[in-house]
């Protein structure tokens, strides 16, 4: 983060960072530059590559605005935005390991994540050992002389387990193993995981950023040591960001922390209600008392995002889709983060360590009365249906 951006407050970064009216022929909104190419008006100009565009597959005017108020958010030094949330991923985790080296990876890991690591990367010889991450010990079990990376996903997207980011990222600099987040659950809105000594922070900007499900794009949030070999992944694999998709990312980050304040609040009252609720076995979000790392949740996030998992008292598939048929307000889609409500059946892992079948489900930014009425009416149904 610049030393003239921190004392903008975080809505200023969102809104106003970077978009100087003056620049632009006063235009409120920056333009798009969507072209491929910059031309120089000399060879000598074009050879001073660090003054001047060149290509947009190295940088991009509109994309550079993204990224500098990506970086802002979340107390990072730099940022690149990527062509999806997977891209960001795979330059993130590819630019720190080589072939030979071990990553400890927790084990509810958002699922492509997981066959990166677990797959695609023993190709190279990169090994992998998963672990719960609920503590820093589970790390330290897994740790080898050959360990490079940790990576993190807090909360996990499913069952929603945290890792004690602090105490993982002590032991990380002790031994010189970068750590890694997806902080795509929480946001820079929740939760800045530089802060507590995280190197490297990830998000699905397909998710809450852009908020409007209607871009896929992915952000890498780091220090200037870490950037350059990020950004040589992001410019020799091509994963690059559109500058149309930048925009569209600008325009809904000026919406972020109002948007996020509104899926907490819907969401801390629909969980607070399926809690009391007899066809609910139990409700698998942070926010509530009853999760068994409340307190942490508490201590390392300023608020609770919009997904939640739930588990049922009937505890078979055709329960769940049952539910999710029944319901109404809710769509059935597999991504999150956007505006709308969803819902999904699964299996999950209950915080006991057993596996019931379940619904996550998305609370969007509709009237938090008609998503509990339609859950009541859908759980009410399938009940029904099931006698």
């Amino acid at each position: 983060m610049r030393e003239d951006e921190e004392t903008l407050s975080f809505e200023e970064i969102c809104i106003h960072l970077g978009e100087d009216p003056e620049r632009y022929l006063g235009s409120v909104v920056p333009p798009i530059f969507q072209n491929s190419l910059f031309t120089a008006p000399s060879v000598d100009a074009r050879s001073r590559r660090g003054e001047r565009y060149i290509y947009t597959r190295e940088s991009n005017p509109t994309t550079d605005i993204l990224n500098r108020k990506l970086a802002a958010m979340e107390r990072t030094e730099e940022a690149r935005s990527f062509a999806s949330g997977m891209a960001a991923i795979s330059a993130a985790v590819m630019s720190q390991v080589r072939s030979g080296d071990h990553v400890v990876c927790v084990k509810n890991v958002y699922y492509p994540a997981r066959v990166l690591l677990q797959d695609y990367l023993a190709r190279f010889g990169v090994e992998v050992t998963f672990v719960p991450g609920t503590s820093a010990a589970d790390f330290e079990r897994a740790m080898r002389p050959s360990t490079r990376v940790f990576y993190l996903e807090s909360p996990t997207s499913i069952n929603l387990w945290l890792q004690p980011l602090e105490e993982v990222c002590t032991l990380a600099k002790a031994h010189g193993i970068t750590t890694i987040i997806d902080n795509t659950w929480a946001t820079p809105v929740f939760q800045r995981p530089a802060e507590m000594g995280v190197d490297i922070v990830v998000h699905s900007a397909s998710k809450y950023l852009g908020g409007h499900s209607d871009v896929i794009a992915g952000v890498v949030c780091t220090s200037r040591q870490h950037i350059e070999a990020v950004h040589r992944e992001m410019t020799l694999i091509g994963g690059i960001l559109d500058p149309f998709a930048a925009w569209l990312i600008l325009r809904g980050l000026r919406t972020l922390p109002t948007r996020l304040r509104q899926h907490q609040q819907n969401a801390i009252q629909v969980a607070q209600w399926l809690a009391e609720h007899p066809a609910v076995h139990n409700v698998l979000y942070p926010a509530l008392p009853s999760h068994p790392q409340h307190e942490l949740a508490c201590r390392q996030m300023s608020g609770f995002s919009g997904l939640m998992s739930f588990t049922l008292k009937r505890n078979a598939r055709e329960a769940a889709v049952g539910v999710v048929d029944s319901l109404r307000s809710f769509r059935i889609g597999v991504s999150w983060g956007g505006y709308e409500s969803l819902a999904l059946p699964m299996l999950i892992e209950d915080y006991d360590g057993e596996q019931r079948w379940g619904l996550r489900v998305h609370i969007g930014l509709e009237p938090v009365e008609s998503l509990i009425a339609d859950l009541e009416q859908a759980l009410r149904h399938a009940e029904d249906k099931g006698r």
